[in-house]
């Protein structure tokens, strides 16, 4: 009986043996895969922040040809009553270009232009939308332009356009009659500046 109580002590205490190195091994291993997930997971964080990191911005050319380095920018077609509004519109866009990108920028499309940018104001319209309750006056105008604009390179082919922009700006008008004064112009100014923001940005980025 003792031998055979021997024989099953024995047995036991290597089992318990056993099992210990069992447990020894999933422990490192359960550390490893641990640091190659914190390690995984770095990697991954890293490549995410460095493709975010290459989001082109405004004053980059993203999608314009290398070769384009001049552009030339005539006053835009007016096909509206309103007044120099092609002049306004063309002469933002020159400010914009000029202010926020690398190319230079002429007025008129001559040999020395790798590409040339053409716009046409296709229409303009003023709706009153408020009035003051004392006079019956219109007290607030929005105003709503429509724009196509093509980008040629030297070859005719299109780099890029957009033959439906559409622009809004409201203003108020002043009910003082001693002080009043047109105030449709500072709107259409804004409403160039704004659409020159938006078309330079569109035309780098390929939007």
């Amino acid at each position: 009986m003792r031998r055979k109580h021997d024989s099953h002590s024995s047995h036991r205490k290597d089992s318990v043996t056993v099992t210990s190195r069992e447990l020894r091994v999933r422990s490192r291993l359960s550390a490893l895969c641990s640091r190659r997930s914190v390690f995984s997971l770095f990697l991954l964080s890293f490549l995410a922040f460095s493709f975010g990191c290459g989001y082109h911005t405004v004053g980059h050319a993203g999608q314009l040809p290398e070769s384009v380095t001049t552009i030339a920018i005539p006053a835009f077609t007016n096909e509206t009553n309103t007044y120099a509004i092609g002049q306004m519109l063309s002469s933002a866009v020159v400010h914009e270009f000029t202010t926020r990108t690398r190319y230079h920028i002429i007025n008129q499309p001559t040999g020395a232009a790798d590409a040339t940018l053409r716009g046409t104001v296709l229409s303009t319209v003023s709706s009153p939308i408020a009035y003051d309750s004392n006079t019956g006056r219109v007290a607030s105008v929005l105003i709503v332009v429509s724009m196509k604009v093509t980008l040629t390179d030297r070859q005719g082919k299109v780099l890029y356009q957009n033959p439906a922009y559409l622009f809004r700006e409201q203003y108020e008008v002043s009910q003082d009659l001693a002080s009043f004064f047109e105030e449709d112009t500072p709107a259409f100014r804004r409403l160039s500046q704004d659409f020159a923001r938006t078309l330079v940005a569109n035309v780098l980025e390929g939007f």
